[in-house]
Protein backbone atom coordinates (compact mmCIF):
# COMPACT_ATOMS: atom_id res chain seq x y z
CA UNK A 1 0.00 0.00 0.00
CA UNK A 2 1.37 3.41 -1.01
CA UNK A 3 2.41 5.80 1.74
CA UNK A 4 0.11 8.73 2.45
CA UNK A 5 1.50 12.25 1.92
CA UNK A 6 1.85 14.38 5.02
CA UNK A 7 -1.27 16.05 6.37
CA UNK A 8 0.33 19.44 5.78
CA UNK A 9 0.76 18.80 2.06
CA UNK A 10 -2.76 17.40 1.84
CA UNK A 11 -4.03 20.57 3.51
CA UNK A 12 -2.02 22.74 1.12
CA UNK A 13 -3.50 20.99 -1.91
CA UNK A 14 -6.99 21.33 -0.45
CA UNK A 15 -6.45 25.06 0.10
CA UNK A 16 -5.39 25.56 -3.52
CA UNK A 17 -8.43 23.61 -4.72
CA UNK A 18 -10.75 25.73 -2.58
CA UNK A 19 -9.30 28.92 -4.05
CA UNK A 20 -9.79 27.54 -7.57
CA UNK A 21 -13.44 27.02 -6.65
CA UNK A 22 -13.80 30.68 -5.60
CA UNK A 23 -12.88 30.88 -1.92
CA UNK A 24 -10.59 33.64 -0.67
CA UNK A 25 -7.12 32.46 0.25
CA UNK A 26 -7.30 33.14 3.99
CA UNK A 27 -10.66 31.38 4.34
CA UNK A 28 -9.47 28.45 2.24
CA UNK A 29 -6.37 28.08 4.40
CA UNK A 30 -8.41 28.24 7.61
CA UNK A 31 -10.76 25.51 6.39
CA UNK A 32 -7.98 23.28 5.07
CA UNK A 33 -5.83 23.53 8.22
CA UNK A 34 -8.60 23.13 10.78
CA UNK A 35 -7.36 20.80 13.52
CA UNK A 36 -3.66 21.14 12.66
CA UNK A 37 -1.30 22.22 15.43
CA UNK A 38 0.14 25.77 15.13
CA UNK A 39 3.50 24.62 13.79
CA UNK A 40 1.94 22.53 11.02
CA UNK A 41 -0.46 25.33 10.18
CA UNK A 42 2.42 27.80 9.87
CA UNK A 43 4.30 25.42 7.55
CA UNK A 44 1.22 24.95 5.41
CA UNK A 45 0.61 28.70 5.24
CA UNK A 46 4.15 29.30 4.02
CA UNK A 47 3.69 26.65 1.32
CA UNK A 48 0.24 27.87 0.22
CA UNK A 49 0.91 31.61 0.27
CA UNK A 50 4.37 31.16 -1.22
CA UNK A 51 2.92 29.11 -4.05
CA UNK A 52 0.35 31.81 -4.80
CA UNK A 53 3.03 34.50 -4.56
CA UNK A 54 5.26 32.78 -7.14
CA UNK A 55 2.58 31.04 -9.20
CA UNK A 56 3.51 32.81 -12.43
CA UNK A 57 7.16 31.85 -12.02
CA UNK A 58 6.29 28.26 -11.10
CA UNK A 59 3.98 27.93 -14.10
CA UNK A 60 6.77 29.17 -16.37
CA UNK A 61 9.01 26.45 -14.94
CA UNK A 62 6.35 23.78 -15.51
CA UNK A 63 5.91 25.11 -19.05
CA UNK A 64 9.62 24.52 -19.60
CA UNK A 65 9.38 20.82 -18.72
CA UNK A 66 5.81 19.79 -19.60
CA UNK A 67 5.58 18.61 -23.20
CA UNK A 68 2.33 20.47 -23.93
CA UNK A 69 2.78 23.26 -21.39
CA UNK A 70 1.24 24.00 -18.01
CA UNK A 71 -2.11 24.98 -19.50
CA UNK A 72 -2.63 21.43 -20.81
CA UNK A 73 -2.43 19.82 -17.38
CA UNK A 74 -5.26 18.72 -15.13
CA UNK A 75 -5.74 21.54 -12.58
CA UNK A 76 -5.02 19.22 -9.64
CA UNK A 77 -1.83 17.95 -11.28
CA UNK A 78 -0.71 21.52 -11.92
CA UNK A 79 -1.38 22.41 -8.27
CA UNK A 80 0.73 19.43 -7.12
CA UNK A 81 3.56 20.54 -9.40
CA UNK A 82 3.37 24.12 -8.15
CA UNK A 83 3.55 22.94 -4.53
CA UNK A 84 6.43 20.58 -5.27
CA UNK A 85 8.37 23.18 -7.23
CA UNK A 86 7.95 25.75 -4.48
CA UNK A 87 9.31 23.30 -1.91
CA UNK A 88 12.32 22.54 -4.09
CA UNK A 89 13.16 26.15 -4.89
CA UNK A 90 12.09 28.15 -1.83
CA UNK A 91 11.80 25.93 1.25
CA UNK A 92 15.34 25.04 2.22
CA UNK A 93 14.17 23.02 5.22
CA UNK A 94 12.52 20.46 2.90
CA UNK A 95 14.86 17.74 1.58
CA UNK A 96 14.69 17.57 -2.20
CA UNK A 97 13.89 13.85 -2.20
CA UNK A 98 10.92 14.52 0.12
CA UNK A 99 9.58 17.33 -2.07
CA UNK A 100 9.57 14.94 -5.04
CA UNK A 101 8.35 11.74 -3.40
CA UNK A 102 5.64 13.48 -1.39
CA UNK A 103 4.36 15.19 -4.53
CA UNK A 104 4.12 11.84 -6.30
CA UNK A 105 2.11 10.40 -3.39
CA UNK A 106 0.00 13.58 -3.29
CA UNK A 107 -1.09 13.32 -6.92
CA UNK A 108 -1.96 9.64 -6.39
CA UNK A 109 -3.97 10.46 -3.26
CA UNK A 110 -5.76 13.22 -5.21
CA UNK A 111 -7.14 10.64 -7.62
CA UNK A 112 -4.84 11.24 -10.60
CA UNK A 113 -2.41 8.27 -10.33
CA UNK A 114 -1.74 8.28 -14.07
CA UNK A 115 0.09 11.61 -13.60
CA UNK A 116 2.53 10.27 -11.00
CA UNK A 117 5.23 9.61 -13.61
CA UNK A 118 4.84 13.08 -15.09
CA UNK A 119 5.05 14.72 -11.65
CA UNK A 120 8.11 12.65 -10.76
CA UNK A 121 9.82 13.44 -14.07
CA UNK A 122 9.26 17.19 -13.95
CA UNK A 123 10.30 17.57 -10.32
CA UNK A 124 13.34 15.31 -10.75
CA UNK A 125 14.43 17.55 -13.65
CA UNK A 126 13.92 20.62 -11.50
CA UNK A 127 15.74 18.97 -8.59
CA UNK A 128 18.92 19.06 -10.72
CA UNK A 129 18.65 22.88 -10.67
CA UNK A 130 18.83 23.49 -14.43
CA UNK A 131 19.09 27.01 -15.74
CA UNK A 132 15.58 28.32 -16.46
CA UNK A 133 15.36 30.95 -19.19
CA UNK A 134 12.96 33.84 -18.58
CA UNK A 135 11.93 36.59 -20.99
CA UNK A 136 14.29 39.56 -21.03
CA UNK A 137 13.15 42.51 -18.96
CA UNK A 138 14.74 44.92 -21.44
CA UNK A 139 13.10 43.31 -24.48
CA UNK A 140 9.68 42.48 -23.03
CA UNK A 141 9.16 43.86 -19.51
CA UNK A 142 5.56 42.65 -19.32
CA UNK A 143 6.60 39.07 -20.13
CA UNK A 144 9.39 39.21 -17.53
CA UNK A 145 7.11 40.63 -14.84
CA UNK A 146 4.38 38.08 -15.54
CA UNK A 147 6.78 35.08 -15.38
CA UNK A 148 9.73 35.80 -13.09
CA UNK A 149 7.72 38.56 -11.40
CA UNK A 150 4.65 36.32 -11.05
CA UNK A 151 1.83 38.78 -11.79
CA UNK A 152 -0.97 38.61 -14.38
CA UNK A 153 0.15 40.14 -17.65
CA UNK A 154 -2.89 42.39 -18.00
CA UNK A 155 -2.12 43.97 -14.64
CA UNK A 156 1.59 44.57 -15.19
CA UNK A 157 0.80 46.07 -18.59
CA UNK A 158 -1.46 48.59 -16.83
CA UNK A 159 1.29 49.41 -14.33
CA UNK A 160 3.94 49.74 -17.04
CA UNK A 161 1.71 52.16 -18.93
CA UNK A 162 1.15 54.22 -15.79
CA UNK A 163 4.55 54.21 -14.08
CA UNK A 164 6.98 52.84 -16.65
CA UNK A 165 8.81 49.49 -16.64
CA UNK A 166 11.32 50.31 -13.89
CA UNK A 167 8.70 51.41 -11.33
CA UNK A 168 6.41 48.54 -12.29
CA UNK A 169 9.28 46.18 -11.53
CA UNK A 170 9.83 47.77 -8.11
CA UNK A 171 6.10 47.37 -7.39
CA UNK A 172 6.12 43.70 -8.44
CA UNK A 173 9.18 43.03 -6.26
CA UNK A 174 7.50 44.77 -3.32
CA UNK A 175 4.41 42.58 -3.77
CA UNK A 176 6.56 39.44 -3.75
CA UNK A 177 8.07 40.12 -0.33
CA UNK A 178 6.50 38.42 2.66
CA UNK A 179 4.21 40.78 4.58
CA UNK A 180 5.44 42.07 7.92
CA UNK A 181 3.47 42.50 11.14
CA UNK A 182 2.19 45.98 11.93
CA UNK A 183 -0.18 47.01 14.68
CA UNK A 184 -2.21 50.11 15.39
CA UNK A 185 -2.40 50.73 19.20
CA UNK A 186 -5.82 51.80 20.44
CA UNK A 187 -6.59 53.70 23.62
CA UNK A 188 -2.89 54.19 24.38
CA UNK A 189 -0.22 56.30 22.71
CA UNK A 190 2.36 54.72 20.43
CA UNK A 191 5.05 55.51 23.02
CA UNK A 192 3.04 53.80 25.76
CA UNK A 193 2.44 50.82 23.48
CA UNK A 194 6.18 50.51 22.80
CA UNK A 195 6.88 50.64 26.55
CA UNK A 196 4.39 47.83 27.19
CA UNK A 197 5.87 45.76 24.39
CA UNK A 198 9.37 46.28 25.78
CA UNK A 199 8.16 45.12 29.17
CA UNK A 200 6.96 41.94 27.44
CA UNK A 201 10.37 41.65 25.70
CA UNK A 202 8.84 42.35 22.28
CA UNK A 203 10.74 44.61 19.90
CA UNK A 204 8.81 47.28 17.98
CA UNK A 205 9.70 50.19 15.71
CA UNK A 206 7.83 53.37 14.78
CA UNK A 207 6.88 54.02 11.15
CA UNK A 208 8.14 57.43 10.01
CA UNK A 209 5.26 58.38 7.73
CA UNK A 210 2.52 56.60 9.75
CA UNK A 211 2.63 57.91 13.34
CA UNK A 212 -0.22 55.66 14.55
CA UNK A 213 1.53 52.43 13.54
CA UNK A 214 4.19 50.14 14.97
CA UNK A 215 6.27 47.56 13.14
CA UNK A 216 6.78 44.35 15.13
CA UNK A 217 9.64 42.41 13.50
CA UNK A 218 9.45 39.09 15.31
CA UNK A 219 6.71 38.10 17.73
CA UNK A 220 3.55 36.00 17.66
CA UNK A 221 0.41 38.06 17.11
CA UNK A 222 -1.23 36.58 20.21
CA UNK A 223 1.61 37.76 22.45
CA UNK A 224 1.58 41.23 20.91
CA UNK A 225 -2.18 41.70 21.42
CA UNK A 226 -1.89 40.40 24.98
CA UNK A 227 0.74 43.01 25.77
CA UNK A 228 -0.98 46.05 24.27
CA UNK A 229 -4.53 47.05 23.20
CA UNK A 230 -4.27 47.16 19.42
CA UNK A 231 -5.43 45.73 16.12
CA UNK A 232 -3.26 44.13 13.45
CA UNK A 233 -3.34 46.73 10.69
CA UNK A 234 -1.02 47.79 7.89
CA UNK A 235 0.17 51.44 8.08
CA UNK A 236 -1.65 52.17 4.82
CA UNK A 237 -5.00 51.33 6.43
CA UNK A 238 -4.11 53.25 9.59
CA UNK A 239 -3.29 56.29 7.47
CA UNK A 240 -6.82 56.30 6.03
CA UNK A 241 -8.17 56.96 9.54
CA UNK A 242 -5.62 59.70 10.24
CA UNK A 243 -6.30 61.26 6.83
CA UNK A 244 -10.06 61.22 7.49
CA UNK A 245 -9.34 63.65 10.31
CA UNK A 246 -12.88 63.51 11.70
CA UNK A 247 -13.88 66.16 14.22
CA UNK A 248 -13.64 65.43 17.93
CA UNK A 249 -16.96 64.03 19.16
CA UNK A 250 -18.40 63.56 15.66
CA UNK A 251 -20.99 60.95 14.78
CA UNK A 252 -19.44 58.72 12.11
CA UNK A 253 -20.87 56.05 9.84
CA UNK A 254 -18.47 53.40 8.54
CA UNK A 255 -20.68 51.80 5.91
CA UNK A 256 -18.36 48.99 4.70
CA UNK A 257 -16.68 48.39 8.03
CA UNK A 258 -15.65 44.73 8.30
CA UNK A 259 -13.27 43.61 9.67
CA UNK A 260 -13.45 46.82 11.69
CA UNK A 261 -9.92 48.16 12.11
CA UNK A 262 -10.76 51.56 10.66
CA UNK A 263 -13.97 51.82 12.70
CA UNK A 264 -11.98 51.22 15.88
CA UNK A 265 -9.43 53.83 14.83
CA UNK A 266 -12.17 56.37 14.16
CA UNK A 267 -13.67 55.66 17.58
CA UNK A 268 -10.63 57.14 19.32
CA UNK A 269 -11.79 60.65 18.34
CA UNK A 270 -15.41 60.29 17.33
CA UNK A 271 -18.24 60.58 19.78
CA UNK A 272 -19.96 57.55 18.26
CA UNK A 273 -19.17 55.21 15.36
CA UNK A 274 -21.79 53.07 13.64
CA UNK A 275 -20.01 50.20 11.88
CA UNK A 276 -22.04 48.49 9.17
CA UNK A 277 -21.37 45.77 6.63
CA UNK A 278 -23.39 43.36 4.52
CA UNK A 279 -21.56 40.30 5.87
CA UNK A 280 -22.88 39.06 9.20
CA UNK A 281 -19.95 36.67 9.51
CA UNK A 282 -17.34 39.39 9.00
CA UNK A 283 -19.13 41.74 11.37
CA UNK A 284 -18.51 39.26 14.18
CA UNK A 285 -14.86 40.31 14.05
CA UNK A 286 -15.88 43.92 14.62
CA UNK A 287 -17.90 42.86 17.64
CA UNK A 288 -15.08 40.67 18.98
CA UNK A 289 -12.45 43.38 18.61
CA UNK A 290 -14.72 45.99 20.17
CA UNK A 291 -15.41 43.71 23.13
CA UNK A 292 -11.72 42.86 23.52
CA UNK A 293 -10.92 46.56 23.86
CA UNK A 294 -13.93 47.30 26.06
CA UNK A 295 -15.28 49.75 23.49
CA UNK A 296 -18.84 48.48 23.16
CA UNK A 297 -20.10 51.92 24.22
CA UNK A 298 -18.18 53.62 21.39
CA UNK A 299 -19.15 51.42 18.45
CA UNK A 300 -22.53 50.25 17.28
CA UNK A 301 -22.59 47.26 14.94
CA UNK A 302 -25.22 46.87 12.20
CA UNK A 303 -25.61 44.36 9.37
CA UNK A 304 -26.73 46.49 6.42
CA UNK A 305 -26.31 46.93 2.67
CA UNK A 306 -24.41 50.16 1.95
CA UNK A 307 -26.30 50.53 -1.34
CA UNK A 308 -29.52 50.92 0.69
CA UNK A 309 -28.27 52.23 4.05
CA UNK A 310 -30.88 52.46 6.85
CA UNK A 311 -29.25 55.44 8.59
CA UNK A 312 -29.88 59.09 9.36
CA UNK A 313 -27.39 61.69 8.20
CA UNK A 314 -24.13 61.85 10.13
CA UNK A 315 -21.27 64.31 10.59
CA UNK A 316 -18.90 62.06 8.65
CA UNK A 317 -19.19 58.92 6.53
CA UNK A 318 -16.35 56.56 5.67
CA UNK A 319 -16.86 54.50 2.52
CA UNK A 320 -13.99 52.01 2.43
CA UNK A 321 -15.25 50.58 -0.81
CA UNK A 322 -15.02 47.02 -2.13
CA UNK A 323 -12.24 47.04 -4.73
CA UNK A 324 -9.76 44.91 -6.66
CA UNK A 325 -7.34 45.06 -3.72
CA UNK A 326 -4.31 45.55 -5.97
CA UNK A 327 -2.60 47.46 -3.16
CA UNK A 328 -2.64 44.40 -0.89
CA UNK A 329 -1.27 41.68 -3.17
CA UNK A 330 1.67 41.06 -0.83
CA UNK A 331 -0.72 40.29 2.01
CA UNK A 332 -3.27 38.45 -0.16
CA UNK A 333 -1.18 36.80 -2.91
CA UNK A 334 -4.10 34.76 -4.25
CA UNK A 335 -5.82 38.03 -5.14
CA UNK A 336 -3.55 38.70 -8.10
CA UNK A 337 -4.83 35.55 -9.83
CA UNK A 338 -8.47 36.05 -8.87
CA UNK A 339 -9.14 39.57 -10.13
CA UNK A 340 -9.85 40.16 -13.84
CA UNK A 341 -10.46 43.19 -16.07
CA UNK A 342 -14.18 42.31 -15.97
CA UNK A 343 -14.06 42.45 -12.16
CA UNK A 344 -12.54 45.91 -12.37
CA UNK A 345 -15.39 47.14 -14.55
CA UNK A 346 -18.02 45.63 -12.24
CA UNK A 347 -16.40 47.11 -9.15
CA UNK A 348 -16.29 50.57 -10.69
CA UNK A 349 -20.06 50.41 -11.19
CA UNK A 350 -20.54 49.26 -7.60
CA UNK A 351 -18.25 52.00 -6.28
CA UNK A 352 -20.31 54.67 -8.05
CA UNK A 353 -23.48 53.19 -6.58
CA UNK A 354 -22.00 53.14 -3.09
CA UNK A 355 -20.70 56.69 -3.41
CA UNK A 356 -24.14 57.96 -4.43
CA UNK A 357 -25.80 56.20 -1.50
CA UNK A 358 -23.15 57.34 0.98
CA UNK A 359 -23.42 60.97 -0.13
CA UNK A 360 -27.05 60.98 1.00
CA UNK A 361 -25.93 60.07 4.53
CA UNK A 362 -23.72 63.12 4.96
CA UNK A 363 -25.35 66.07 6.71
CA UNK A 364 -25.02 69.50 5.04
CA UNK A 365 -21.49 70.70 5.72
CA UNK A 366 -20.41 67.17 6.62
CA UNK A 367 -17.62 64.97 5.33
CA UNK A 368 -17.52 61.90 3.07
CA UNK A 369 -14.25 59.97 3.02
CA UNK A 370 -13.88 57.59 0.08
CA UNK A 371 -11.10 55.02 0.32
CA UNK A 372 -9.86 51.82 -1.31
CA UNK A 373 -6.90 49.46 -1.05
CA UNK A 374 -6.55 49.56 -4.84
CA UNK A 375 -3.81 51.14 -6.93
CA UNK A 376 -5.99 51.56 -10.01
CA UNK A 377 -6.98 55.03 -11.23
CA UNK A 378 -10.36 53.69 -12.38
CA UNK A 379 -11.24 52.90 -8.76
CA UNK A 380 -9.60 55.91 -7.19
CA UNK A 381 -8.96 59.27 -8.84
CA UNK A 382 -11.47 58.74 -11.64
CA UNK A 383 -14.25 57.79 -9.21
CA UNK A 384 -13.67 60.96 -7.20
CA UNK A 385 -13.59 63.10 -10.33
CA UNK A 386 -16.82 61.53 -11.59
CA UNK A 387 -18.47 62.04 -8.19
CA UNK A 388 -17.50 65.71 -7.92
CA UNK A 389 -18.42 66.41 -11.54
CA UNK A 390 -21.98 65.22 -10.89
CA UNK A 391 -22.45 67.14 -7.60
CA UNK A 392 -21.99 70.90 -7.75
CA UNK A 393 -20.89 72.37 -4.43
CA UNK A 394 -19.12 69.26 -3.18
CA UNK A 395 -15.38 69.83 -2.93
CA UNK A 396 -12.17 67.92 -2.36
CA UNK A 397 -10.78 69.09 0.98
CA UNK A 398 -7.15 68.89 2.07
CA UNK A 399 -5.88 68.06 5.54
CA UNK A 400 -2.59 68.56 7.36
CA UNK A 401 -3.18 65.48 9.54
CA UNK A 402 -0.82 63.29 7.48
CA UNK A 403 2.70 63.68 6.17
CA UNK A 404 2.95 65.25 2.73
CA UNK A 405 4.91 62.25 1.44
CA UNK A 406 1.70 60.19 1.37
CA UNK A 407 -0.39 62.82 -0.47
CA UNK A 408 -0.72 63.34 -4.20
CA UNK A 409 -0.67 66.72 -5.94
CA UNK A 410 -4.38 67.22 -5.19
CA UNK A 411 -4.10 66.44 -1.48
CA UNK A 412 -5.55 62.93 -1.72
CA UNK A 413 -4.03 60.07 0.26
CA UNK A 414 -1.91 57.93 -2.04
CA UNK A 415 0.19 55.20 -0.40
CA UNK A 416 2.15 53.05 -2.88
CA UNK A 417 3.96 49.78 -2.10
CA UNK A 418 6.83 50.63 -4.44
CA UNK A 419 7.33 54.00 -2.73
CA UNK A 420 6.44 53.42 0.92
CA UNK A 421 7.18 49.71 1.40
CA UNK A 422 3.75 48.91 2.88
CA UNK A 423 0.32 48.15 1.41
CA UNK A 424 -1.28 50.51 -1.08
CA UNK A 425 -4.17 52.79 -0.13
CA UNK A 426 -6.12 55.70 -1.60
CA UNK A 427 -8.51 58.13 0.08
CA UNK A 428 -10.21 61.43 -0.69
CA UNK A 429 -11.99 63.82 1.72
CA UNK A 430 -15.16 65.17 0.11
CA UNK A 431 -16.95 68.06 1.82
CA UNK A 432 -20.69 68.51 1.29
CA UNK A 433 -21.87 72.11 0.92
CA UNK A 434 -23.59 73.52 4.01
Amino acid sequence: MAAQPTVTRQAALEALARVREGELGDRALDAATEGLDPRDRAWTQELVYGTFRLQGRLDHIVDTFARDGAASLDPTVLDVLRLGAYQLLEMGSVPAYAAVSESVELVRMAGVPRASGLVNGILQNLRRRPEIVYPSFDDDPAAFLSTWGSHPRWLVEKWIERWGPAQARVLVEANNRRPELYIRPLGVSVDEARARLRAAEIESNPVDFAPDSLHVPAAPVSEVLTAVPAVVQDPAAALVVRYADVAEGATVLDVCAAPGGKALGLAERAGRVIAADLSRRRMRRVTQNSARLGWDDRIGVVVADARRPPFRAADAVLLDAPCTGTGTLRRHPDGRWRVTPDDLEALVRLQDELLAASAELVRPGGLLVYSTCSLEREENELRVEQFLGARPGWALEATSAVDGSVLDESGRLCVLPQRHGVDGAFAARLRRPA
